[in-house]
């Protein structure tokens, strides 16, 4: 089968376009199109045959149920019965929009759509383009996200064409969908309404409109035995190829855990993915690290999650560590995303982060600009057992620089850079209990002492490494000058890697 791909924008529809999906619809195929949640694959959902092609197309469990979506509000007395009277006022506030509501079925209904099931998922979706698809097919189409069953849902036609090229009739290319995150589905069948999976609407406002709702207990859960009432609830989704493994506590021993894991599986040469946020990315040294959002706004972080998981598919990983998203509003929703990707597989931030003397090692100089710089680059290179924060500090900085020229030029020669560094000024936030502070001088180390009573774990380079070669300044000497003080540094900064791998076997 040839998949045909059409592109509309949803604020200028395409009437052809719109017509030929309605087409297909009616005769029984099925046609991926946007909603304003993820792309969905779409079926005339009061056609058995057209249920079991959806069903085959994904490689869907026959006894998950489909949604039926909806493109206006007097439709659903014509496949529901016995609708509770809070509908009408769930609908004037969420639909159209990012709602399923579960219903006894009517008799037009297969139960090829339902699952089996005698109930009903209807949806009324907000895009434009998916309203028009469903007028022209009819009213009535089914439509699960347009992907292969288990794989992370579809929020471009590229990842609909990934996994369905060849097995469906059709895709409409809307563009990028607005949500990211398949719908909230509440069941209406019991009292109080029951959320059985969550998504942008929350139970917060769900109560504001009808009173009190319910919490399906299973919703971050082990996978049950029973019949699932509502898409999503039994089976593995939304999953990558690699191992997903989601690392849970607090953020702190989140990321270092997932440090501790990146830097031992980079000295075995098999980097891991991890997923981090826009203030958790500068933490991450090594492994594929991608940005999944910020967690001021956690709704960017729901529309790009199965986009991140999807890349993770391009990766060579064998694993991809995730941190953990807060419990509240739409948090709720991407870790029960997240949880049935990962298959339920989580493991605890603090069995994982290891008692570890040092964890960040600053490198203090008068300037900034070439002996700590290069110390710190040094001991960067270094084979170290455990992981580090390595970094240079200057007690009198007055604005930030990038390192001397010379100390550039001599590091160059010997396979490093200082070409990201930006000279910054020492203060008492370097002064942590984790925190080993390395000073080029004693002047510099004294001076740390004196303006800063609680100072601890403050030595000079010298005093750590257990050597008291003097450390030249070549500050306004020539380049040969620079290459002298690189090869003390280079010397001595050896020997604080073996004595920091002695120290971590200790820790082990």
């Amino acid at each position: 089968m040839e998949t045909i791909v059409r592109k509309t924008d949803k604020n200028q529809i395409d009437t052809e376009v719109i017509r030929e999906a309605g087409e297909i619809l009616r005769n029984g195929g099925l046609v991926a199109f946007p909603t304003e949640t993820v792309y969905g694959l779409g079926a005339d959902a009061l056609k058995e045959e057209a249920a079991k092609k959806t069903y085959e197309a994904k490689g869907r469990p026959s006894d998950n149920p489909l949604i039926v979506h909806i493109a206006d509000y007097e439709d659903l007395k014509k496949i529901a019965v016995n609708i509770p009277a809070e509908t009408d006022a769930l609908a004037a506030h969420f639909w159209p929009g990012p709602l399923t509501m579960i219903f006894e079925k009517s008799d037009i209904v297969p139960y090829g759509t339902t699952g089996g099931l005698d109930t009903i998922a209807v949806r009324m979706p907000s895009d434009p383009i998916a309203a028009e698809v469903i007028r022209a097919a009819g009213g009535f189409v089914s439509a699960p996200s347009a992907n292969t069953s288990g794989r992370p849902s579809p929020t471009t036609a590229q990842h609909v064409l990934e996994d369905l090229n060849g097995r469906i009739d059709m895709v409409i290319d809307g563009g990028s969908v607005d949500i990211g995150l398949e719908s909230t589905i509440l069941d209406m069948t019991v009292d109080p309404p029951m959320i059985l999976r969550p998504g942008a609407i929350t139970s917060d406002m769900f109560e504001e409109v009808i009173g009190p709702v319910s919490v399906d207990e299973t919703i971050l859960g082990s996978e049950s035995e029973k019949a699932p009432k509502a898409p999503g609830m039994k089976y593995r989704h939304y999953a990558p190829k690699a191992k997903l493994i989601i690392v849970e506590g607090d953020l702190r021993d989140e990321i270092l855990a997932i440090r501790q894991i990146a830097y031992a599986a980079h000295r075995e040469g098999k980097p891991v993915g991890i997923i981090a946020t826009d203030e958790t990315l500068p933490f991450y040294k090594y492994g594929i690290v991608k940005n999944i959002g910020t967690r001021e706004n956690e709704k960017t972080i729901a529309r790009n999650l199965y986009r991140v998981l999807r890349e993770f598919d391009e990766e060579a990983v064998d694993a991809i560590y995730s941190e953990s998203f807060a419990m509240q509003g739409i948090g709720k929703a991407i870790m029960n995303r997240l949880e049935k990707a990962a298959g339920h597989l989580r493991v605890s931030a603090a069995a994982i982060v290891k008692e570890q003397r040092y964890r960040r090692i600053i490198f203090v100089s008068s300037t900034d600009s070439a002996q700590g710089p290069m110390a710190a680059e040094l001991l960067r290179n270094e084979e170290l057992e455990q992981e580090y924060v390595i970094d240079s500090r200057g007690m009198v900085v007055l604005f930030p620089e990038p390192a001397n020229q010379k100390a550039e030029a001599i590091m160059k020669s010997a396979g490093m850079t200082l070409e990201d560094h930006s000279s910054r000024q020492f203060d008492d936030e370097n002064l942590q209990n984790d925190v080993l502070v390395l000073a080029i001088s004693d002047a510099i180390k004294n001076k740390i002492l004196t303006e800063y009573k609680k100072a601890e774990n403050v030595y000079t380079l010298n005093e750590f490494a257990g050597d008291s070669t003097e450390i030249p300044d070549p500050y306004g000497k020539p380049l040969t000058a620079y290459g002298e003080c690189y090869e003390v540094l280079k010397a001595l900064v050896r020997k604080v890697a073996e004595k920091l791998n002695v120290l971590a076997e200790g820790e082990e």
